[in-house]
């Protein structure tokens, strides 16, 4: 049955080059909608509510208040949005409504190009469709793939997966894509740079004809628009500029340290800035738990917030951070989505996120409400490449900074002393104080009586020498790299007989 016609105010039709019927929502209507773009007049079902709820999700992003409600509504959308827009999201809750939890077919299915944002897209649809109860299986090369197998046994109803290791199922045979009533393509044109437009058009073509398909791409290269046109149906176009990615009130610098030398460079940094509240970001579990463990030998009050804690602990942790009770809270990307703390005043990339997304996101915990922010990375010599590709997806240029050096850091703690001391002079009343201070003076010179109380007030820290677990860099993923095999990019030729596409072609 054809959907109704569900166009919004100012919605302009033109024909598209494949003869289908182009929508595109003119600027009016969409700056119109985003004055009221909260979740909750989206009309989402009483478990997706919840659950955006317990993520602290409130307000929608531009590319969520513009694709979702199309999304909902059953049309074909293409998403033009830059990583970091909160565009997983904004596929994410359509494919959560869709499903039928309780039938146990497979029935949507998520390509990703990397396999680290397989399993983030994975883990963002999880809590999505937590409260409903929809089961979600991430499928990527690198993973054995019998415990795949083993998960696909479980009846997933969300698939999100590489295409490469996708096609490897449906070849086994562990896989069926015949019950499939939503496809998403999310950074269609790096899936295309990879070389996966064979796969891509092998999976949509085993798909259902009349599935629904959104697509999210950064750019509209011609191989995306000619696989929009080949699988895509009366889609409808929206559009996030780049220049909406990260906010101009954050102050972006970066430092390149070795591996080893980051410890003491953040500890350093810490002395100096002196933050009144500061997230440090690891890119593993034993990352921030062998970051917090090193910070608190050195003296900092620190605590680590990550997947595996209870959520007795994790509300216990945050109580102090909120409280500021703790100087630094060290966490992974995951465990501070939807974190919200007024008053974090830096940001420390202890490691550099894998993807754009995550650092956008991580950066945007500090300059909240119009204040001013400090965001800091740290990458090491073979990951700046990496950096200064967020510099273009993001526009926004990231000032390299020199290594603090030891005497830097501890000259930043004694002036802090002097600081401390120059306002306790000042205050109003030092009566019950002034006997003492003839006694001591008659003692001691002045000079002496106020380096003495300076270094009693200066919070010194010795560097005590810790050996934290070293992280693999992440390196810049060339557009030629290969299928996804094992997470290596190698080239391999992947058997492709017996499996007949959904209108016939092999």
């Amino acid at each position: 049955m054809k959907q109704a016609d569900v166009r919004p105010p100012f919605c302009r039709l033109s024909l598209a080059p494949s003869g289908h019927i182009k929508r595109e929502y003119a600027d009016g209507w969409r700056r119109g909608f985003l004055k009221m773009a909260t979740f909750t007049e989206m009309g989402l079902s009483a478990p997706v509510e919840k659950a955006l709820e317990m993520m602290g999700f409130e307000s929608a992003t531009d590319i969520q208040s513009q694709a979702i409600p199309v999304a909902l509504s059953g049309q074909d959308v293409i998403g033009q949005a830059q990583t970091g827009t909160g565009k997983t999201v904004a596929f994410s809750i359509p494919v959560v409504e869709k499903i039928d939890v309780q039938s146990g077919a497979l029935q949507a299915v998520i390509l990703t190009p990397t396999r680290e944002l397989c399993i983030q897209v994975a883990e963002e649809i999880t809590k999505v469709g937590g409260v409903k109860g929809v089961r979600v299986l991430a499928v990527y090369g690198g993973q054995d793939i019998n415990r795949q197998i083993r998960g696909l046994r479980n009846r997933p109803h969300v698939v999100v997966a590489t295409p490469g290791r996708l096609m490897d199922h449906m070849n086994r045979g562990t896989l069926s894509l015949q019950n499939i009533v939503i496809a998403v393509l999310d950074e269609a044109d790096e899936m295309l740079d990879m070389g996966f437009v064979e796969d891509i058009e092998t999976i949509l073509g085993a798909c259902p004809q009349d599935r629904q398909t959104l697509l999210f791409s950064a750019t509209m290269k011609r191989g995306v628009v000619q696989l929009a046109r080949k699988f895509m149906r009366d889609f409808i176009t929206v559009t996030v500029k780049a220049s909406e990615v990260t906010v101009p009130t954050i102050e972006q610098e970066y430092y390149e340290v070795p591996e080893m030398q980051k410890l003491d460079v953040l500890t350093r940094l810490l002395d100096i800035h002196n933050p009144e509240l500061a997230i440090v970001f690891g890119r593993t579990k034993r990352r921030v738990d062998e970051l917090t463990n090193a910070l608190q030998m050195r003296g900092y009050d620190a605590d680590g917030l990550h997947g595996d804690l209870s959520q007795k602990q994790r509300d216990m942790v945050m109580n102090k951070f909120r409280e500021g009770k703790l100087e630094v809270l060290v966490a992974t990307d995951v465990a501070a989505r939807g974190l919200d703390v007024s008053g974090v005043t830096h940001v420390y990339n202890f490691d550099i996120p894998q993807d754009i997304d995550s650092y956008v996101h991580r950066i945007g915990r500090t300059g909240r409400a119009g204040k001013s922010g400090i965001a800091s990375t740290f990458v090491t010599p073979r990951e700046v490449d990496h950096l200064h590709q967020i510099e273009r997806i993001t526009r926004h240029k990231i000032r390299r900074r020199p290594l603090p050096t030891f005497s830097e850091a501890k000259e930043s703690k004694q002036r802090l002393a002097m600081e401390e001391l120059l306002k306790a002079s000042q205050a109003a009343d030092l009566s019950s104080y002034r006997g003492f201070a003839e006694e001591l003076l008659s003692q001691q010179d002045s000079m002496a009586l106020v380096a003495g109380a300076l270094k009693l007030l200066t919070k010194t820290r010795k560097e005590i020498p810790i050996r934290l677990t070293a992280e693999q860099p992440i390196r810049i993923r060339k557009p030629h790299g290969g299928r996804d095999r094992k997470g290596h990019g190698d080239h391999y030729r992947r058997p492709r007989q017996g499996y007949v596409r959904s209108d016939g072609r092999r």
